[in-house]
């Protein structure tokens, strides 16, 4: 693990801290600086623009398509340099981190001009359309089904748990287009619109009241012969890639918001007379070891990644696998030192917690940021591949056990 990073890199460090001091607010860095309410939302606006005039939107994107170039390690300092600030990126997920990269990589000339301007710009919203009621973890036996018809694909099958898809335009989806193909073999990559007749959206009412996870269901729905990324049948390999995306270069960032979170709850413990209590002491000594043990292990992984020297898929499911887990035991904890107040709805409606700013419509259940925090928590082992994937990865690929066998 090397922690110098070349002079090149601090350079462009010094460029970015620069930007964000003469673009953030005055006060901005000053202690017990915060903005609420109308004031956040004027700031969340302004700040958008500002991001793309300084060309920070995507800046890992090649030149020619709108982005900075950015190296990998360019990547990291930018992402280090952010949130050391507290900055927030633009909240893109999908188009920006997902199928906008996917694209780039595998896309035809005709599909980077058609969409990654409108990626760039935010003016097309997309969701992600790979899981299936009997395809989650499998997600190779995926059923939805597309069929060309003379120069459109005819869609048919359900996907679930799509998050943000009642506000998505587009959805880049999985689905069979060969059935007497090998299973991972028969599938493509398309991009469908999903303003048209033949595609339902069914929200997924949740505990807070929020309706964030969709089941949507395609009825005859069509999308153009030429939207398949990648091409025919390569499906597969292409979605590999978009999941890898997903992991990105916030190696060396992605213990912040557990460190910041556990900081928070040390100062609850400290509320409540806690930290003298041996169980207590002990198992926010724990979670401080293992928040530390995922910022170790991002620069291993940033040293393998630019000494091409590591194995992404079992690094990425070890680390993924880690954090998860870490997350449900530290929550548990949480409430643990709550006590019966972690048991009664404390929150209000204006909270300015990004869990909370994400999910829409969940002011019906006010739950406090931890309180929030706990139930998402629930979620993190199956989402993004669930734990028990992610142990059959290490021990095939890095201990090189044999693969479990078939059910009959």
């Amino acid at each position: 693990m090397d922690l110098t990073y070349p002079p090149e890199a601090e350079a462009f460090r010094a460029e970015v801290r620069g930007w964000l001091e003469d673009n953030l607010p005055a006060g901005w860095f000053e202690p017990g600086f915060h903005l609420s309410g109308p004031e956040r939302e004027a700031f969340n606006a302004e700040w958008i623009e500002k991001l793309r005039q300084g060309g920070w939107i995507c800046a890992s994107w090649p030149t020619e398509y709108g982005g900075k170039g950015l190296s990998l390690i360019e990547q990291v300092v930018l992402n280090e340099e952010f949130a050391r600030a507290d900055a927030p990126m633009r909240a893109d997920f999908f188009g920006d981190t997902l199928v906008g990269p996917t694209i780039l990589q595998w896309g035809s000339e005709e599909q980077k001009r058609a969409f990654i301007p409108k990626i760039l710009d935010g003016s097309i919203a997309w969701c992600q359309g790979f899981s299936e009621p009997d395809a989650g973890s499998d997600l190779a036996s995926l059923k939805t089904r597309a069929t060309l018809d003379g120069d459109e694909w005819v869609v048919n099958g359900q996907k679930v748990w799509t998050t943000q898809a009642q506000f998505a335009d587009y959805i880049f989806l999985l689905a069979r287009t060969d059935a007497e193909a090998p299973k991972h073999q028969g599938i493509s990559y398309l991009l469908v619109p999903m303003k048209q007749p033949g595609i339902e959206v069914r929200p997924i009412k949740q505990i807070d009241a929020s309706s964030e996870f969709n089941e949507v269901y395609f009825t005859d729905a069509r999308c153009p012969r030429d939207n398949v990324v990648g091409g025919v049948n390569n499906g597969w390999k292409v979605a590999m890639t978009t999941l890898g995306f997903e992991r990105g270069a916030s190696s060396t960032t992605g213990h912040r918001r557990f460190q910041k979170e556990l900081d928070t709850v040390v100062d609850e413990a400290r509320r409540r007379g806690l930290t003298a209590d041996p169980g207590v002491r002990q198992g926010l000594a724990r979670a401080w070891s293992k928040v530390k043990l995922m910022q170790i292990n991002g620069y291993r992984g940033l040293t393998d990644a630019l000494h091409g020297t590591h194995h992404a898929a079992a690094l990425g499911a070890m680390h993924k696998m880690m954090w998860s887990e870490y997350h449900q035991e530290v929550m548990d904890l949480t409430i643990d030192i709550l006590g019966m107040e972690g048991l009664i709805l404390t929150g209000g409606d204006g909270g300015d917690d990004a869990f909370r700013r994400s999910r829409k419509g969940g002011t019906g259940y006010p739950v406090s940021d931890l309180q929030a925090s706990f139930f998402f928590s629930r979620s993190e082992t199956i989402w993004g591949g669930t734990a028990e994937i992610q142990r059959n990865i290490v021990g095939e690929r890095v201990l090189g056990l044999p693969k479990e066998p078939r059910p009959a």
